[in-house]
């Protein structure tokens, strides 16, 4: 078919190198977006006397029927047409007539994408942070239901300190809560309108940008038509909060793949999210927190392409651009697939709480609150370090924790202990006694419970996107 910018040339275009150039096959996935920026333009079009308002109830009518075809399957995107704007132009055209030819009066393709992009971005920044706060909202009863839940804290994947898992997951509410902090923040730095731009250096036409922002529900139009067109630093940034989303997910599952597993046992994921072996009858594997940890580095690479494709670009507008497309949309439909199946997995995994507790206790994360209970009676903490390093030798000895040795054992090797030493190394006081805010403890932990339900009921309402 003829193109839409074939008016200078004397020959066809190539078919591989039409085929090459084509961008219809990905970016017909934001036909809605296309239609609604055309109906704003045309709109602002008929405000300014550029067109007429018959022209305009003509064309208008032709979007509105286009997309409800469209959307009821009627009309079919093809490859028969370069891109999506050559597909609604020649089919408004096909319908209306001669009017159909003024709906690109006043701008290029290369303002009419960067809106396109921006419109789809914008959509897609808000799905996203509606799955986080899903997300975030489950995290927040693991939180309400496990203040009592101890569990051994890590560092060097080695059990250090005794914790809850209320404060083990309030670690990734706090991780999630930031992801959607930079989601809201993309979005009011992009939330402006590049319609209007034309080609690189704006129009002759007495255009209404701020109008056509406002149709759109951007907060102005952009003030460089240049950037305007060549802009792809939110996609960038996008990309960027995608990654860390999914470094985030890829860490929790990590952890989930760990605790799943036969040696430690902490949690049991529910059979709708798990598979067996083909020739193993015993196994029951995590595969879906292993798929979002192997899914993470494609995310990555979407973040790695761009920034290349964009470092060597001059303004303003270059066909290396197009590239942006595929790989961000991939890159969004992976994240938003793993959130929500990452929720759906812990929504429905059991926990084992004697299990988690005891693994605590064996692995002697109580030793520093031992060492707290000499310095306490007045033993130098260097000595009471030394004091405690021999009672975990012991018990290592005999295969025993810190809880199982007699007071005559203490004794024996520190006169100092009494009694309550017992009391003073338990799960309960040792995660207890930790009251500053943001500690493990129950009272510090009801705080940040309390702040946190009020971060979804407010911040986390959606009103950063109003």
């Amino acid at each position: 078919m003829a193109q839409l910018w074939g008016g200078r040339f004397t020959k066809e275009t190539d078919q591989l190198v039409y085929n090459f150039n084509a961008s219809i096959s990905f970016d017909k996935k934001f036909y809605r977006q296309d239609i609604e920026g055309s109906r704003a333009h045309v709109t602002m079009l008929a405000k300014q006397g550029i067109l007429t308002e018959e022209e305009k109830e003509q064309i208008l009518g032709g979007l509105y029927s286009i997309l409800r075809d469209v959307e009821n399957g009627t009309l079919e995107i093809t490859d028969a047409y370069e891109d999506i704007h050559s597909f609604v132009e020649a089919n408004l055209i096909d319908r209306i007539g001669d009017a159909g030819k003024k709906l690109h009066t006043g701008r290029s393709r290369n303002d009419q994408v960067a809106l396109d992009m921006k419109l789809y971005t914008r959509d897609e920044v808000k799905e996203l942070d509606g799955l986080l706060k899903e997300l975030l909202s489950t995290l927040l009863h693991i939180m309400e239901e496990n203040l009592d839940t101890y569990m051994p804290g890590f560092t060097h994947l080695q059990k250090a300190q005794p914790i809850t898992l209320a404060h083990h997951a309030g670690a990734y509410f706090e991780m999630f809560k930031r992801d959607r902090q930079r989601l809201a923040d993309i979005y009011k730095r992009m939330n402006f309108c590049p319609l209007g731009s034309g080609a690189l250096a704006g129009t002759t036409y007495p255009l209404d940008r701020e109008y056509t922002a406002e149709l759109l529900g951007f907060d102005g139009p952009t003030l460089n038509s240049m950037d305007s067109v060549a802009d792809r630093d939110y996609l960038i940034e996008l990309l960027s909060a995608l990654s860390t989303i999914m470094m985030h997910l890829s860490r929790f599952s990590e952890e989930i793949i760990i605790w799943n597993s036969n040696e430690y046992q902490f949690v049991e994921l529910d059979d709708t999210y798990s598979t067996g072996s083909s020739i193993m009858p015993q196994k029951k594997n995590p595969d879906i927190a292993e798929l979002v940890r192997g899914k993470t580095g494609r995310v990555y690479g979407a973040l790695m392409s761009l920034l290349t494709t964009m470092k060597g670009l001059p303004l303003a507008y270059n066909k290396d651009m197009q590239e942006d497309k595929e790989l961000t949309f991939d890159a969004i439909d992976t994240v938003k697939g793993c959130i929500s199946l990452f929720h759906g997995m812990i929504a429905t995994m059991k926990v084992n709480k004697k299990q988690m507790e005891s693994s605590a206790k064996n692995g002697f994360t109580n030793a520093t609150d031992a060492a707290d209970y000499l310095v306490n009676k007045g033993v130098p903490f260097r000595d009471a370090h030394g004091i405690v390093g021999q009672l975990v030798l012991h018990c290592i000895g005999k295969d025993i924790s810190l809880d199982d040795m007699t007071l005559e054992e203490y004794k024996s090797i520190s006169p100092v202990f009494e009694e309550d030493i017992y009391e003073a190394i338990s799960m309960k006081t040792c995660v207890e006694k930790r009251t500053t805010i943001g500690a493990p403890g129950e009272d510090a932990m009801k705080r940040v419970i309390v702040r946190n339900q009020a971060y979804l009921e407010n911040e986390g309402s959606g009103e950063m996107f109003a």
